[in-house]
């Protein structure tokens, strides 16, 4: 009789998951997850990916897709397009010369590059509006450090896809930004908790709101169709040993946010991080995936993210300081 009631609870439980698409969490993260859902679908003016910016994914997916056609959509959003050329022209891509037309940035991107520009500028101008519980700058900062230091870690251990490290660095906090523009007062509450002590944001938010911005983030990320392996990301940046697509993703990015956590991209210094490399999970699958990271001079590697520090905010300073 015990063996039938267990079977019945794992068939429930089967369904459940298939149901919700929710393969692989385990029972306190549903639990967080149906929180967050909750939280989501309370929002009714919860921002939308731009509709050009989706043509362009759209089109981009065609087999014989033009670099003429892509420019020609992109250029029926002005502000996509002025962000665009400034990312173009900023330090992150380094061109030898300044690139003032579109359809020559495109070129000089390349049709793999150009859906992780697309993808960038519609995510900036979701969140743009400076209202929230800290300054949507530093949060910018944060996501492009850390999608910066991803492509840099990916490229280290020899990562397929450069660009969708880069994405995921970028998206990677989604959660973070609704729950400081959408849940202003709960979540100043939480940062009042963990100021000056030795608390993790991600813990604290678990603890005083049910949920936390992994969740959140999934929910969004899904309501936006991202593909799944950007939606495990964000749920599992900080836990990227639970991550069953493709862990190896979600631990560059989990070192990328310690990383830049711990140097001067991180959110105006309102979260305590600490953290032993040598330590850590993610660590641990990169070295598994790339034995030779083994050798990674870390001093070094801290310098270089040093360096690119002043690239960062010069990027996030254009980008928001000027909108033509």
């Amino acid at each position: 009789m015990g063996l039938m009631t267990s079977l019945r609870q794992f068939i429930s439980l089967a369904v459940s998951l298939t149901k919700n698409s929710l393969k692989g969490f385990n029972m306190d993260k549903l639990e967080m997850i149906k929180k967050a859902e909750q939280l989501v679908e309370k929002i009714d003016d919860l921002p939308t990916i731009p509709v050009v910016a989706t043509q362009v994914l759209q089109l981009l997916d065609q087999p014989e897709v033009r670099i003429e056609d892509v420019a020609d959509l992109m250029l029926s959003d002005q502000v996509m397009t002025a962000r665009v050329m400034k990312m173009i022209n900023s330090p992150v891509y380094k061109p030898g010369n300044e690139i003032t037309s579109l359809k020559r940035a495109l070129v000089y991107l390349g049709l793999k590059h150009i859906r992780e520009v697309a993808l960038t500028t519609s995510f900036i101008k979701a969140f743009e509006v400076d209202s929230g519980a800290f300054e949507i700058s530093t949060f910018w900062e944060h996501s492009f450090g850390v999608g910066m230091v991803s492509k840099i870690l990916a490229e280290k251990i020899g990562y397929a896809d450069l660009e969708k490290a880069y994405i995921a660095g970028i998206i990677h906090d989604l959660g973070v930004v609704f729950l400081s523009n959408f849940m202003q007062d709960e979540f100043k509450r939480v940062l009042d908790a963990i100021l000056n002590k030795p608390v993790k944001l991600v813990d604290a938010e678990a603890q005083l709101l049910g949920t936390t911005h992994c969740e959140i983030g999934l929910c969004m990320a899904r309501k936006w169709n991202f593909p799944e392996a950007y939606c495990e990301v964000i749920a599992y940046h900080h836990s990227p040993s639970e991550a069953t697509i493709d862990p190896v993703l979600c631990a560059i990015v989990n070192l990328s946010d310690l990383f830049c956590s711990v140097r001067e991209l991180n959110y105006g210094g309102r979260e305590w991080v600490s953290f032993n490399l040598f330590e850590e999970k993610a660590w641990q699958i990169l070295k598994n995936e790339s034995p030779s990271l083994g050798k990674l001079d870390i001093e070094r590697f801290c310098y270089e993210l040093d360096d690119a520090i002043p690239d960062v905010k010069e990027l996030v300073d254009s980008i928001f300081n000027s909108k033509e």
